[in-house]
């Protein structure tokens, strides 16, 4: 039996374990321009992995809920065409395998990653999943790192987060977890470290090529 205090491992999705970062960009976009708001591409994509509340607020957009249902559905569109990113799969179960709790912990809506998790396909190593919808604010907010902390009934420095960007690092650093950056959302390393990232892969596959020698040991000991 699991004794309290486990090692755990706080996995964000989007952009970390599946290639979606550009498709959020651009429904992003696409939503911005059917509601008469002209904002370029490459501003939204520094934005993502915020949640939606969070989004809407960095482009002074309050309260058009209505640009989150069209993103939504420009999203719902292109989700045939998600893969998981090289080594996710792989990445989890070895985790689990080493007696790591996983948890997803994602800014993403509930149906989103419902659907998100079957593209991925390691349910059986996953231990539980926090979405958007469970707590008060999303990344850079830390609630959504910290009920992930409840679900694996662990401590922050018993835990890893490991994500795509800045949110994720600063989100992390504000519950006081080390961050594992990888660069499979489009930030780049100097931009995830600058914002509190432990140490920087390039993805999911690269982190566990180099597991060993990784951050990811301090919590195993």
């Amino acid at each position: 039996m699991q004794t309290t205090n486990p090692p755990a491992a706080l996995l964000d999705v989007d952009g970390t374990l599946v290639d979606t970062t550009f498709h959020h960009a651009l429904a992003w976009w696409k939503a911005c321009r059917d509601g008469g708001l002209e904002i370029p591409a490459w501003r939204l994509h520094r934005l993502i992995g915020m949640g939606s509340d969070q989004l809407l607020q960095a482009i002074e957009a309050d309260g058009r809920d209505d640009l989150t249902e069209r993103w939504q559905a420009h999203f719902d569109e292109m989700k045939p065409e998600v893969r998981a990113l090289p080594g996710a799969p792989e990445l989890i179960r070895t985790l689990a395998d080493r007696g790591l709790r996983v948890v997803y912990a994602t800014s993403g809506r509930e149906e989103d990653v419902e659907s998100l998790r079957q593209v991925i396909g390691a349910d059986q190593w996953v231990h539980s999943t926090v979405n958007a919808s469970e707590v008060e604010e999303s990344k850079p907010a830390p609630d959504i790192f910290r009920l992930a902390l409840e679900r694996a009934e662990t401590s922050p420095a018993r835990a890893v987060v490991v994500g795509d960007t800045v949110w994720d690092a600063k989100a992390a650093n504000a519950c006081g977890i080390t961050c594992i950056g990888v660069r499979s959302g489009g930030v780049s390393a100097d931009e995830l470290r600058e914002a509190g990232a432990a140490e920087v892969y390039d993805d999911a596959a690269d982190l566990l090529e180099h597991l060993d020698t990784s951050a990811i040991t301090t919590i195993l000991r």
